[in-house]
């Protein structure tokens, strides 16, 4: 086990600020480690099976046996799960034949798909700030107009975009970007109309939601967000990667490295766990996040999410209110540079992941699976694999990861965002100049 004295510990800090180098170009499949974006540019379920109740009483698949995915040697070997299946569980693979059909290209680095009530997309441009209406068919509007500018930089820009629970009345689309500010800048949540038409455009834009402190950095924004039945938006945000941040991330007066929740109108729930401590920011939902850039939820309605760790240690965390999730004082990886960050991978009061991988995947985009086109995919997770280059299937059981396959590998592309459209399919977003929309159903 590393042991670090105080003086190792900032100095390895320092050298965690500075990311892998940046790509040659952004098709070249080297990656920035914690986000792929080039810079120029846990209850018991219902039952065994972790389904609702309306899924019991079907015989369960024997569980997978047998070697994990074929992946290289982990970066901190002296790091043991802390339970069994914490990492490379058995691989598996899907026995539906697939077809992946390109519905467009021309997206330079994209980052986020929604689906409106017609099933046309909504597809952000992170470097560009742009937003689009893409059609089944294709075809791609002009940028919607009326968005504020982003601090495209590094890891920030133009990020997750969502429809509103209540589009249907109101037209209310919701986005995340960097937003520049004096003194550096900080994740935002907006919400705004949407005019639909030739030239479509967003009115009346508020923002609902500010990340605090404003701190100069370009990196580790997170902002995924994700709304709950009951009309609640999740929305993860990252601890900034620089020291500066980095030691904010268990700190409650601070929305570095946290998950919060919010009202759509950006209010605070009255059920928030620190919404009576004066001390803390009232939305936030739990702490001690790394970058979360992967959040769903399950056939329960609860909120799952894949965070990137360092060099090792991306976690798959189920956040669940006021619960410590351990960054950076416990972690399964180390420093770019080698250094290491933990000096344990438990500590009390700090919750483990339900899953880590060793090396990383670096994951983006994630849903799990309720669809029909694909019945032995229920209730798996995909994740969009950014260094892997695949998309990411686990298998979940009683909230353990059982098995784990990498799909699309021959496609030799960076997986940004993976969502699940009204027809059951997935839709895939590849992190490149030239970005494509993929759209993957049985063959």
């Amino acid at each position: 086990m590393r042991i670090l004295t105080t003086s190792l510990i900032v100095a390895t800090l320092l050298v965690g600020c500075q990311e892998d180098p940046e790509p040659t170009s952004p098709d070249s499949g080297t990656q920035l480690q914690d986000s792929g974006i080039p810079e120029n540019d846990s209850g018991v379920p219902e039952n065994d099976a972790g389904v609702p109740e309306d899924d019991a009483g079907v015989p369960e698949d024997p569980l997978p046996s047998g070697p994990p995915v074929p992946q290289g040697p982990p970066n901190v070997p002296e790091f043991n799960p802390a339970f069994p299946g914490q990492t490379r569980v058995p691989a598996i693979q899907t026995k539906t034949p697939l077809q992946t059909t390109e519905i467009a290209s021309g997206f330079r680095n994209p980052w986020a798909i929604a689906f409106l009530p017609d099933q046309r997309m909504l597809v952000t441009e992170k470097a560009t700030g742009s937003l689009y209406i893409v059609t089944q068919q294709g075809a791609k509007s002009p940028a919607v107009s009326g968005l504020p500018a982003v601090d495209a930089r590094g890891q920030g820009g133009l990020l997750d975009v969502e429809v509103g629970p209540d589009y249907a009345q109101s037209q209310l689309i919701y986005w995340t970007y960097s937003e520049p500010r004096q003194g550096g800048n900080g994740l935002a949540v907006a919400r705004a109309r949407l005019v639909d038409g030739a030239k479509p455009r967003v009115e009346n834009v508020q923002v609902i939601f500010r990340m605090m402190p404003t701190l100069e950095s370009t990196l580790h924004s997170g902002g995924r967000m994700v709304f709950t039945p009951d009309g609640k938006l999740f929305v993860t945000l990252g601890e900034r990667s620089i020291l500066a941040g980095r030691v904010q991330a268990q700190d409650v007066k601070s929305h570095f490295g946290k998950v919060v929740r919010i009202n759509p109108d950006g209010s605070v729930p009255q059920d928030n766990p620190y919404l009576n401590n004066p001390e803390a920011k009232p939305e936030i939902w739990s702490v001690g996040h790394r970058n979360v850039l992967s959040a769903a939820l399950d056939s329960q309605n609860r909120l799952w999410t894949v965070e990137m760790g360092p060099q090792g240690g991306d976690e798959v965390n189920r956040p669940e209110a006021g619960k410590d999730y351990g960054w950076p004082t416990i972690g399964y990886g180390e420093e770019y540079s080698g250094a290491p960050i933990h000096q344990s991978t438990q500590a009390p009061g700090m919750e483990q992941p339900v899953y880590y991988w060793d090396p990383v995947i670096a994951p983006s985009g994630m849903t799990i699976y309720s669809g029909t086109l694909f019945p032995e995919w229920k209730n798996d997770m995909f994740i969009g694999g950014l260094a892997a280059k695949a998309l990411v299937r686990l298998m979940v059981r009683n909230d353990r990861v059982v098995g784990e396959e990498h799909l699309l590998k021959d496609l030799d592309s960076r997986i940004r965002e993976v969502v699940q459209g009204p027809d059951g399919a997935l839709y895939l977003l590849t992190d490149a100049t030239n970005g494509k929309v993929l759209k993957v159903t049985p063959k």
